[in-house]
């Protein structure tokens, strides 16, 4: 019996053996595939990074660009504003000529005194008519 009890032992040892050099070739496989996992992810990080840096320069390329037009359209804006005041101005200047041409006009003509002169019967009209208490019952 004896004999028969140290025989299993060996091959218990062996048993215990083979799984070490089996745990071995699985764990080298995964290792290169983590290796080969890490480099896909590696390459796919550096292909985004560039697309974001292509990407940050298209933007910046646009947004100077518009800087560029919003700058131009600015200058064309205030050029066009200085325009109109100009307008509005000679406007102002030949309405105000005009009517100190109509004013001259009517004091050569004497209208202008029959004109302040009612002017002058309109205000007293109305100022009569505020001055009245009303009628009186005496």
């Amino acid at each position: 019996m004896a004999a028969a009890s140290s025989s299993p032992s060996p091959p218990a040892t062996r048993t215990s053996a083979s799984p070490n050099k089996d745990d071995l070739r699985p764990m080298g496989l995964k290792i290169a595939e983590l290796n080969e996992s890490q480099s896909e992810l590696l390459s796919k990080l550096q292909g985004l990074k560039q697309d974001l840096q292509d990407w940050k320069s298209k933007l910046d390329t646009q947004v100077k660009t518009y800087k560029e037009e919003l700058i131009e359209l600015k200058k064309v804006l205030n050029t066009d504003l200085d325009e109109l005041k100009s307008n509005f101005q000679e406007l102002k200047t030949t309405l105000q000529q005009q009517q100190d041409d109509i004013s001259v006009s009517l004091r050569n003509l004497g209208l202008e005194d029959i004109s302040e002169s009612s002017k002058e019967s309109e205000s007293e009209d109305t100022a009569n008519v505020s001055g009245k208490t009303g009628p009186s019952f005496s």
